[in-house]
């Protein structure tokens, strides 16, 4: 196992252990989506250069654009949670009550 390939399982293991076990803010668990994301995107990356064709090339950059569609859609969810309920505790959260 390489450094590189070692690094990027562990920060992609740390923020689905950081999803599974601290789950009391909504912005907590925005941010280990995000950091999942994030070493999604260097791997396949790295991937890609690895691999040295040109077919592969644009799927880094499709990947980066759904990141931008989730997070953004995770913040509007994270205000529109904050300004009915008045918190971003998942606790406080039903999902049987509109």
């Amino acid at each position: 196992m390489t450094p590189a390939h070692f690094a990027l399982s562990s920060s992609f293991m740390l923020g689905l252990t950081g999803l599974a076990f601290h789950r009391t803010h909504l912005l907590s668990a925005l941010l280990c989506l995000e950091g999942m994301m994030l070493s999604l995107f260097i791997a396949l990356s790295l991937w890609t250069m690895q691999l040295s064709t040109t077919n592969f090339s644009a799927s880094p950059m499709l990947l980066l654009a759904f990141s931008a569609c989730e997070a953004s859609a995770g913040l509007g969810l994270l205000v529109a949670t904050a300004r009915t309920h008045g918190t971003d505790r998942l606790q406080s959260l039903n999902l049987l009550q509109c």
